[in-house]
């Protein structure tokens, strides 16, 4: 039987973790393990020196354990404390928002799965599409009908094949939850998903605070996962490499001081 650790950043009673479960409890046995709390934007933060409350929780009769820190710390707390063997499967999500484009470095559920590649287990970030409403939630009004089926589909491919050669990683994005059935589309990551923008406020004490926004951009190239979600509204999955080096510039690098 399989083992799969299921994590997320949208906190442990989010639904989409549970819809997780759902969608893979016929491919092995489940553990879950997640923040106490909402940490989307934590992206590859970690606790140090600092102890992570960690508590058995019940989650619709799934084991399941609530740790007080960021999405990495639980992945580090389930890999190293929790469970008693390497999984072999982790999933991190269904978040509830897209991870998409190079920002996927600030996100949570990807980070998590990165962590968990980080030590050699195959792993899936998987992330629906959202109106921004909808996104910080628990998420108990969405339907998730679309992500479970992709989601179990493509967990159980990995658990009999295993990740394509020099793929450390999945990051799949499912249009709005509007849409029913589409297409698979293998993609690469978009350099933008969202346009940043910054909204200063003013007090009556002279000070100021800054809130961080941001608009959501549709015209990214073909082929990437922006467009492939927001303009064609089919299903993305990037994979994803552990190796950051751009490897054309190690050349022009070769210089001595």
């Amino acid at each position: 039987m399989k083992n799969i650790l299921i994590v997320n950043d949208d906190g442990i009673e989010s639904a989409g973790i549970l819809a997780a479960a759902e969608a893979v409890k016929n491919l092995g046995t489940i553990t879950i393990v997640a923040p106490k709390t909402q940490k989307s934007g934590a992206g590859r933060s970690l606790s140090l020196r600092k102890p992570l409350p960690t508590s058995k929780v019940e989650r619709n009769g799934y084991t399941a354990y609530s740790v007080d820190g960021t999405p990495v710390d639980s992945v580090i707390v389930a890999l190293f404390s929790i469970l008693k063997n390497p999984p072999d499967l982790l999933i991190s999500g269904i978040n509830l928002g897209e991870n998409m484009s190079s920002e996927i470095t600030t996100s949570g559920t990807v980070c998590a799965a990165i962590e968990g590649a980080n030590h050699e287990i195959p792993s899936i970030a998987i992330s629906l599409h959202l109106e921004e409403a909808h996104k910080f939630g628990k998420g108990t009004d969405i339907d998730f009908t679309l992500s479970k089926k992709a989601l179990g589909a493509i967990a159980e491919k990995i658990l009999s094949q295993g990740l394509p050669s020099g793929v450390d990683l999945l990051n799949v994005n499912v249009p709005d939850s509007n849409v029913t059935r589409c297409s698979v589309k293998p993609t690469c990551l978009a350099r933008r998903m969202y346009s940043a923008k910054v909204r200063r406020m003013d007090n009556s004490a002279g000070g100021s605070s800054y809130l961080i926004d941001g608009d959501a951009i549709f015209d990214a190239e073909p082929g990437t996962d922006v467009h492939t979600v927001r303009v064609e509204n089919k299903i993305s999955v990037t994979p994803l490499t552990l190796d950051f080096t751009s490897y054309d510039g190690i050349k022009d690098l070769d210089f001595e001081i």
